[in-house]
């Protein structure tokens, strides 16, 4: 077991070694100084230590602790993540086929997968999970989830849900088979009867490409496509080559998309759109938010360094660094920052600067904010992430809907008004009638909400109490505490469309699977109407583009 684990260890300074390590005269002999430093400290620990120690978990800590003194993204990877970089590079796991989530204090099935085994065997979206392989689930251990019902091909897993409003449990035996998760979760014509093709990016693995690609085509065919929007909110990235793909159905044939620099700036490497774009003149808009990350700052940064189309939204999160998988054997592996990315004009658009506030860096490549051109003369700016070319907020408002979601109230109205009411159709529903029947619902189920200012009142209340303060002072925190509640009440009434509009997408949830929540909810999305406004509107778009 030491042995192992030594040559672990050997293996992973080689890795870092040959992966970036500055050259001079004298790393060679501080390189094997620092690693017999670290063998000795190692050995004496294990060896000596008062308590028992466990020789991997050790091993592992220190490598985590060197890593950790660097970037959040180099990080080392065992046995028990291999799955994930599965996921992240290909597409691929072993599983059933579902996505779960949290809705209160319970864990529900979010989607089924088209096709796969939990699908054919009768699992609904909406069921609420509560064994896996016998052991019970729920929010608190949310994260074991995905362990437990991911495994090798071929082997079976019991799963145990309960539905129409938890009245039946049902046992399922679930043979794991090979999922290909989509990267493109929902692509057509919408509004429907319009020209605008909707395209939900959620991952870059390897065939998100050519999902796009199959999709246009797909959708080329029915009717002429005239404008695109592609939405990458809340992606958070993936292979750097898939970033490429997606930009070559855009992008004219031999543009720039994206360049990578490491330390040693005079090995960049260029990447540039191979092929010819099936959608070259549509016009396209890609909305972003502070969710968009990495592979999808790379379309978004080449989209707009062209003027090929328009930013909209809110600004991005600003990761401009590239990774690198190294194997290191003992089925491990390193995943180790190895350079920086640059936009076709030139600039990094990397928020956090790492290495400027780093003790082990010695010598680093400081990001700053600067000044760059897109093709059309447009003023962008490095360090940050992408600001949009367009600016439009779009998130919750109120804390009362957030609350509503934190308890779950809109997936178990959901759940409880299609299961008393048969053959639902969203264009029929009333919505004076769906808010009445949700409020009674919320009195039903004991809901109660606190704003942050009830919250702090609370709080003088027993700072107050505790000081044993006059009557004087607690009739008047009672008398705003009321005032509080009494707009509270209100809060639906004010924020109703907010909550409406939570409430249409559970239910479409419900009755249309994944695309009917998505098309419902875009009904009332800010930033998807501000898009399409402005794809709609010819001499706006070519003016927001500077173009002539």
């Amino acid at each position: 077991m030491l042995r192992k684990y030594w040559k672990l260890l050997f293996g992973f300074f080689l890795v870092v070694l040959f992966t970036g390590f500055y050259a001079n005269k004298d790393i060679y002999f501080e390189i094997s100084k620092n690693i017999d430093l670290f063998g000795k400290v190692y050995k004496e620990v294990t060896l000596n230590y008062v308590d028992e120690i466990d020789l991997e978990e050790f091993m592992k800590t220190g490598i985590q602790g060197m890593l950790n003194s660097l970037d959040p993204y180099t990080v080392f990877i065992d046995d028990s993540k291999k799955d994930e970089i599965e996921l992240i590079t290909n597409g691929k796991y072993a599983g059933v086929g579902i996505s779960v989530a949290v809705r209160g204090d319970k864990v529900i099935i979010s989607e089924v997968f088209d096709g796969y085994a939990a699908q054919k065997q009768g699992i609904h979206t909406g069921d609420v999970l509560v064994g896996v392989s016998n052991v019970a689930i729920s929010p608190n251990n949310y994260e074991q989830i995905s362990s437990l019902i991911k495994g090798e091909p071929g082997t079976t897993v019991d799963m145990t849900i309960v539905r129409n409003n938890e009245q039946d449990t049902i046992n399922f035996n679930i043979v794991r088979e090979e999922i290909s998760v989509k990267n493109l979760a929902y692509y057509g014509f919408y509004p429907k009867n319009s020209n605008n093709v909707y395209l939900k990016l959620i991952g870059f693995s390897r065939s998100a490409g050519e999902e796009v690609r199959q999709a246009l085509k797909e959708l080329e065919s029915q009717k002429r496509i005239e404008s695109i929007v592609l939405d990458l909110r809340n992606n958070p990235g993936g292979l750097l080559d898939a970033a490429v793909q997606i930009c070559e159905k855009f992008l004219d044939k031999d543009q720039i998309i994206v360049s990578t620099r490491g330390r040693d700036a005079s090995k960049e490497k260029r990447y540039y759109s191979d092929e010819n774009p099936i959608m070259s003149r549509e016009k396209l808009i890609v909305l972003v938010n502070d969710g968009s990350a990495s592979a999808s700052e790379i379309v978004a940064g080449a989209i707009q360094d062209h003027d090929r189309g328009l930013i909209i939204g809110t600004k991005t999160f600003g990761k401009g660094l590239v990774q690198t998988i190294s194997n290191l054997g003992y089925n491990t592996q390193l995943k180790i920052t190895t350079a920086k990315y640059y936009t076709p004009s030139g600039r990094c658009i990397q928020k956090i600067d790492y290495s400027s506030r780093n003790h082990v860096i010695s010598k680093a490549d400081t990001i700053v904010a600067a000044r760059f051109l897109t093709d059309n003369s447009r003023e962008v700016f490095s360090a940050g992430g992408i600001t949009p070319d367009s600016t439009i907020e779009f998130e919750i408002e109120s804390g009362l809907t957030q609350e509503l979601f934190a308890q779950g109230m809109f997936f178990r109205f959901a759940d409880y008004y299609t299961a008393n009411n048969e053959d639902i159709k969203l264009s029929s529903l009333n919505n004076d009638e769906l808010i009445s029947e949700f409020q009674k619902f919320l009195s039903k189920e004991k809901f109660v909400y606190k704003s942050d200012a009830e919250k702090e009142i609370d709080k003088l209340y027993d700072e107050a109490k505790n000081k044993k303060l006059s009557a004087d002072v607690f009739i008047d925190l009672n008398r705003i505490k009321t005032q509080f509640g009494s707009l509270n009440n209100n809060e639906i009434k004010i924020y109703r469309d907010e909550i409406l509009s939570e409430i249409r997408s559970e239910i479409a949830l419900k009755i249309n699977g994944f695309n009917g929540k998505t098309e419902e909810l875009l009904n009332g999305d800010k930033q998807f109407q501000a898009a399409f406004n402005i794809a709609s509107n010819n001499e706006l778009f070519k003016k927001l583009l500077n173009s002539k």
